[in-house]
């Protein structure tokens, strides 16, 4: 039979070898936590193959989650007890750096000092039942762009979809007994080179993988500066530097990893009629979101997160976006 010239991605090695014991740690947050809500912000569709929780923690479950850490791969397992007290297990030569990271992934970091909740009596109810929000944040600032260049102006199945292609056929098998095969994104270089029918395989339009390849380029560079920034315009600075980066895509990558309480994702497709109807009770765009927000400022991302924790979110009233599917042209 002749050789097409296609290459189908080959499959990673099975972890035959026994599986060595975690380190494990436990984290006791100052103030109670919504532990569950803050990590889960992290993950992309319900078939993540960097995430997995087998039941809610507030139920008594599980978060596995596997990254690629700047000491290698780690996987994580998360719960949290009924006292409120986290208890982790990580496996991988990236354990130690995921469990040092664990209370900022728990949203540590986010200090909700100066938000004042009163200025609209639904955010003032929302945040009476939903004291314990915080943002997480990752501290993994390329992954985080990739996957925001992945949610582009394409709907979520199409990027999650394609997210879990791409990682699954060139990412590395995760450590540890996880409860499903699990995998860690490619490190930088890795991203760089996944051939261009790949992505199409995936499913990703062309516009979004010349950006991630294109991105890695500098992705050293871009890690760097983007964590060395002073604040969230510096960081957009950054991010908007390179080619096919908007406002969206950096706030979104402001979110993921560093966990900014006042980034808003404009030019979202949803995220402005969701504001308006919660605040307002009708539709409004982005311009309208804006001056909504803006007696938050500092805390606006708090609010947008109030707003889905306390489901004020406009009621569905047609079908799905129907996806675009390239792959056959």
């Amino acid at each position: 039979m002749r050789s097409t010239g296609v290459r189908t991605p080959r499959p990673p090695r099975d972890l035959g070898a026994p599986t060595p014991p975690p380190v494990e740690t436990e984290y006791r947050p100052p103030s109670a936590v919504d532990v569950g809500r803050a990590i889960s912000a992290q993950r992309h569709g319900v078939n993540d193959p960097t995430y997995v929780a087998t039941a809610p923690l507030s139920s008594g479950g599980v978060v596995w989650r596997v990254s690629r850490t700047p000491l290698g791969v780690a996987t994580l397992a998360v719960r949290q007890r009924a006292d409120g007290s986290v208890r982790a297990a990580a496996w991988g030569p990236g354990a130690a750096w995921a469990l040092d990271q664990l209370p900022a992934l728990c949203g540590a970091h986010d200090d909700p000092e100066g938000f004042d909740a009163s200025r609209h009596p639904s955010v003032a109810e929302w945040h009476r039942r939903h004291p314990d929000l915080r943002i997480g944040r990752t501290d993994l600032v390329f992954d985080a762009l990739v996957s925001a260049i992945m949610e582009q102006k394409v709907t979520s199945m199409q990027a999650f979809s394609a997210w879990r292609s791409i990682v699954t056929w060139y990412g590395e098998r995760a450590p540890g007994p996880t409860p499903r095969p699990m995998f860690a994104p490619p490190d930088v270089e890795g991203w760089r080179h996944v051939p261009s029918w790949a992505w199409h395989r995936a499913g990703l339009e062309p516009p979004q993988s010349r950006t991630i390849v294109e991105s890695a380029r500098r992705g050293s560079a871009i890690v760097r500066a983007a964590t060395a920034a002073a604040d969230g315009e510096a960081r957009d600075r950054v991010f908007i530097s390179l080619r096919g980066v908007g406002i969206w895509t950096s706030a979104e990558t402001r979110i993921r990893a560093f966990g900014d309480p006042d980034a808003v994702s404009v030019g979202d497709y949803h995220l402005a009629h969701q504001v308006g109807f919660a605040l307002t009770g009708h539709r409004t765009d982005d311009d309208g979101m804006l001056e909504l927000l803006e007696p938050f400022v500092g805390h606006r991302q708090r609010v947008i997160r109030l707003i889905y924790a306390g489901s004020g979110l406009e009621p569905r009233r047609g079908p799905r976006v129907h996806p675009e599917d390239h792959r056959d042209r």
